[in-house]
């Protein structure tokens, strides 16, 4: 029998409402009766339905743990797995999801304008293109409609990876046929395994849907270019789809970074684009031959082109002043022209903290030409320079990730956690304090950050201890310009660390820290913070930060005596 309105699941977790069904499991809203937080429950059948038992649940829970470790802004996370063998389901707890299906908002709306869809396929791409950088790569299988969801501000979530899975290079086709009639491509049938371009393929299907209305799912569908269903839609676009669909994957995109780029230079795709470029290309070309004409040799053609691209660019990558949507095309086209040269990946960085706040728009912008750079090192060995650059963009992430939205210390860690996780076992200079920094994200990431009992919570937290006081003692010597503002932050981030998790630090059966640790460590950074005396300016971040800290830091000491107190008592 189901879950019934009510129950209380481990415990822990009481069951409010259904929010979902599908053929394997049901979702219900959950309220966390410890935290006061709902999350989504997925109550997975043990035993499935389907012929002669082909899919056993059992393996539900590989998956889930598989998604454990993803950290992407547009992956629920997981933060619970029950799974007590005599029971009849299982139930993984996740991040809930507000908003609404897109499934939903084309019952009720329609074909959906082209920007937008453009937008919401470039947001699942960086996704994709996450899960496909994993080791071993993850394959989605299933994208369509129904399992993204549209944030009230207008993001994505990628919901449903009940048939996610990873890609084996021995396989030759995957061994279960699952997946969507319609969006799924030729090799989820068994022809062949599913791979990174299946989900490309998928990922068409379901654009071609959301921007003509026409569900593929219809046993008389037939597939037509999304121009003969709406002749306003753009070339561009179809061409990007048709190439997204093609029948056998070696004439589709190849990876997301090319659907990606493609994606933001659409309009380039046009036929009157085209027609211009044919005209400017003759016009080259008949260049190119007066040049070669007058020319001593063939090798000063080839050296004139080679500085041409050398300073188109050196001028590409020179940022500054301009708005984020040519700063980012600028910095993908230089990209294209070379992956390796750093400067690209370095000025924007230093563009979207230039405001000492990084916005969720920047942090995805940021982490997709990223993923390109990480991609250069075919080998996974990695240098000193992608090491800088990777450290820089943890840290930029740590401190700034909408701080002017007042965002917390565990949505920042998310963001950077990845950063600090390439490099942390590296011989790098910054290798050490990656460590450390990579300690904190992952404790907020942990189960003991979302305040839930694990074997090792205890060492967790005084890892975490060891590791904010390392961090704090290195920043003694940042010397970086923004060095004031990141010293307060980190001051701000564990006075918040210690007045939100203080129940759990001091119970003995959990975080185990003595009180004399938690106390010397809030004396420790309000000296500190009072000790940053060059910042003049009272509207700087900085300056306001460090008031935050001296402001609260003696309410957050008297709330670490009482808890102590009552324990004592």
């Amino acid at each position: 029998m189901a879950t019934q309105i009510g129950t209380v699941i481990d415990g822990k977790y009481e069951i409010l409402k259904q929010i979902g069904k599908g053929g394997m499991s049901t979702v219900y809203l959950a309220m966390d009766k410890r935290l006061n937080k709902q999350w989504a429950v997925k109550e997975i059948k043990r035993t499935g339905v389907g012929k002669n038992n082909e899919q056993i649940v059992n393996e539900v829970p590989a998956d889930a743990e598989m998604m454990k470790r993803l950290d992407h802004p547009a992956i629920p996370r997981i933060v619970d797995i029950i799974d007590h063998k005599d029971e009849e389901y299982i139930y993984v707890v996740m991040d809930y999801v507000e908003g609404e299906s897109l499934d939903k908002v084309l019952n009720e709306y329609g074909a959906q304008p082209q920007e937008l869809v453009i937008d919401w396929a470039k947001q699942i791409c960086d996704a994709f293109g996450y899960l496909h950088s994993q080791k071993p790569p993850i394959i989605y299988r299933d994208m369509k409609p129904a399992n993204v969801m549209l944030k009230p501000e207008g993001n994505i979530k990628i919901i449903d990876f009940g048939i996610a899975r990873e890609y084996k290079e021995t396989n030759l086709a995957d061994t279960t046929v699952l997946g969507t009639k319609g969006y799924a491509s030729p090799e989820h049938y068994g022809s062949r395994q599913t791979d990174a371009r299946s989900d490309i393929y998928t990922l068409g299907m379901t654009m071609h849907h959301l921007v003509t209305g026409v569900d593929p799912r219809p046993a008389d569908y037939i597939y037509a270019p999304i121009r003969q269903w709406n002749p306003e839609l753009s070339g561009g676009l179809e061409r990007i789809i048709d190439k997204c669909v093609s029948p056998d994957p070696k004439d589709r995109y190849q990876n997301c970074n090319e659907l990606l780029y493609a994606l933001e230079h659409y309009t380039e795709e046009e036929d009157s684009f085209k027609k211009t470029q044919k005209r400017k290309l003759l016009m080259f070309i008949v260049s190119i031959a007066l040049a070669i004409i007058f020319a001593i040799t063939g090798l000063v053609t080839a050296n004139l082109a080679k500085n041409a691209e050398s300073n188109n660019y050196d001028v590409l990558v020179e940022i500054n002043g301009q708005d984020y949507d040519t700063a980012i095309s600028n910095i993908n086209t230089a990209i294209q022209i070379n992956k390796t040269d750093k400067r690209a990946y370095e000025n924007f960085l230093s563009y979207i903290i230039s405001d000492d706040n990084i916005t969720e728009k920047e942090s995805q912008g940021f982490s997709t030409i990223y993923n390109q750079l990480k991609a250069t090192y075919t080998d996974g060995t990695y240098d000193e320079e992608f090491a800088k650059i990777t450290y820089e963009a943890g840290m930029n992430n740590f401190f700034y990730y909408e701080f002017s939205s007042d965002s917390s210390t565990s949505e920042r860690a998310l963001k950077a956690i990845k950063y600090f996780e390439n490099i942390k076992d590296g011989n790098f200079t910054e290798s050490e304090m990656a460590t450390n920094f990579y300690t904190i994200c992952n404790f907020y990431k942990s189960d003991s950050g979302n305040g839930v009992e694990t074997p090792d919570y205890k060492k967790q937290y005084e890892d975490v201890f060891d590791s904010i006081q390392k961090c704090i003692d290195y920043l003694d010597e940042y010397q970086e310009s923004n060095a004031n503002f990141v010293k307060a932050a980190m001051y701000k981030s564990t006075l918040d660390f210690v007045n939100t998790n203080i129940k759990y630090i001091a119970s003995p059966n959990f975080g185990a820290v003595d009180k004399d640790t938690v106390l010397s460590l809030l004396d420790t950074i309000k000296q500190k913070a009072d000790g940053i005396n060059e910042v003049e300016n009272e509207k700087s971040r900085a300056y306001q930060t460090k008031i935050y800290v001296l402001n609260n830091i003696n309410n957050v000491r008297s709330t670490v005596e009482t808890q102590y107190e009552h324990l004592e008592g």
